[in-house]
């Protein structure tokens, strides 16, 4: 933990007592902050509680006193419209600040030179993180991961240095909490404007909004590394087949090859992979120990996950497309596809997917969507509703194994969320992989 000195003796509200909002308040209380925290669920009020956490209702409390209020991720700061304990603050003009602003402020009192590598955009953040972390580790570097990526940034251990800050990429998420697509990508630019003169600002260039930041960072005084999987740059990093080209004084250099990095295919990948061989350039790293890197690369749980092999067949766990436009990331990777797709359903369907229909020697429905799925295949590639998970795996293994392709791929990437069937996405990969598993001949991939 990470013990937070900057409110030392001040009287601290927090918001939302889950997992980030607790290990924020464990750390501000570390710290010697005199704290107070609240929550809607009164099963995590008591939680927090019985952890050590001093409560109240924030609507009682006296907020003339308050030196700032600690908001938990995912509780309204702004859309659709702010919590009502944001409200509260912004009355009372308490400023109100998050997690990630704690530890950086903490880190500016402690180790203001030491290495800390931020990452935003819509998609590909857990993979850039974990493939940055993986590249450093494997280059004995000693190295952290936290945020969004399973542990509470303020649960690590203060390791902090020279800043790179990395924008993946932008498109429509989540505006539902930021209102419209102008004000979510200016909020995703913060972070690399943040980035200090002797820093790196590592910007994927392939949507117009990154472009854009990438432009006015420059014009800012940033030293700007611009990223593309979709053609050439005079100055920066670009996919060139599958080798990451780095471009810079009229010339170009391979720093990395992506052939046969099962854990990485695909355009998707390759765009994480540039960005963060672009930040471990930045901290150091050699084209040398970046390629080792790459290459042992594991991959994440539910993302492009190979499960194994039954001879030719490929087993691909990819629970974590829950939506059409994840799902096309993984159908875009290989040819000779046994689809299992289907959950709860989400708004458009799969009718974006039907340039990959071609791929699709099966499909295999499951869940509410079954039916829905099967009306938009009609025709286009052969189906059938199997309706379970354990059904669909049963019947594309078998289909696969009778296939003549080159390497027959069985592919959960579902197009939908799972909460029919299952719980969360992740049980739904499990779920996945113990099937395979349970079937005779699976070998590693």
């Amino acid at each position: 933990m990470i013990p937070l000195t900057a409110f030392a003796g001040k009287k601290v509200a927090v918001f939302g007592l889950a997992r980030s909002g607790l290990a924020s308040a464990s750390a501000l209380l570390a710290g010697g902050a005199d704290l107070v925290g609240f929550d809607d669920s009164q099963d995590t009020i008591a939680a927090a509680a019985d952890a050590g956490v001093p409560t109240a209702d924030l609507r009682q409390i006296d907020w003339s006193k308050i030196s700032a209020l600690v908001l938990a991720p995912g509780v309204p700061l702004t859309h659709p419209v702010p919590h009502w304990s944001v409200k509260l603050a912004r009355a009372a003009g308490v400023e109100v600040i998050g997690d990630i602003e704690l530890f950086c402020r903490e880190r500016r009192h402690l180790a203001p030179k030491a290495s800390f590598v931020a990452i935003t955009g819509t998609n590909g953040k857990s993979t850039t993180t974990a493939l940055a972390a993986h590249l450093l580790a494997c280059a004995g570097r000693d190295t952290q991961v936290g945020g969004n990526l399973g542990t509470p940034i303020l649960d690590l251990a203060p390791t902090l240095d020279a800043s790179v800050g990395i924008l993946i990429n932008i498109s429509e998420d989540h505006l539902d909490r930021h209102g419209t697509l102008a004000h979510y990508a200016a909020v995703k630019e913060r972070l690399v404007a943040g980035v200090p003169s002797d820093g790196t600002a590592i910007v994927g260039v392939d949507d117009a909004w990154c472009a854009a930041a990438a432009d006015r960072r420059e014009r800012a005084g940033k030293r700007v590394m611009r990223v593309s999987v979709a053609r050439p740059l005079a100055d920066g990093l670009y996919l060139e087949g599958e080798r990451i080209m780095q471009a810079s004084g009229g010339g170009a250099r391979a720093i990395a090859d992506l052939h046969g990095i099962g854990s990485l295919r695909g355009l998707h990948n390759a765009q994480n992979a540039a960005c963060a061989a672009g930040a471990t350039l930045a901290l150091g790293l050699s084209v040398a120990e970046i390629q080792q890197g790459l290459a042992s690369f594991p991959g994440l749980a539910h993302r492009m996950e190979q499960v194994g092999r039954i001879g030719r067949v490929l087993f691909v766990n990819d629970s974590k497309a829950t939506n059409a436009d994840s799902a096309a990331q993984a159908l875009a990777c290989f040819a000779d596809i046994f689809w299992i797709a289907g959950g709860k359903p989400k708004t458009g369907g799969i009718s974006s997917l039907a340039r990959f229909f071609p791929r699709i020697r099966k499909a295999y429905l499951i869940g509410e969507a079954a039916e829905g799925f099967a009306v938009e295949l009609a025709g286009a590639a052969p189906h059938v509703i199997a309706g379970t998970l354990a059904r669909a795996t049963e019947l594309a293994a078998r289909d696969a194994a009778a296939a003549k392709a080159d390497e027959p791929v069985v592919l959960l990437s579902p197009a939908c969320a799972s909460f029919d069937q299952y719980r969360n996405f992740e049980v739904r990969g499990d779920a996945f992989c113990e099937l395979v598993r349970a079937l005779p001949g699976l070998k590693p991939a």
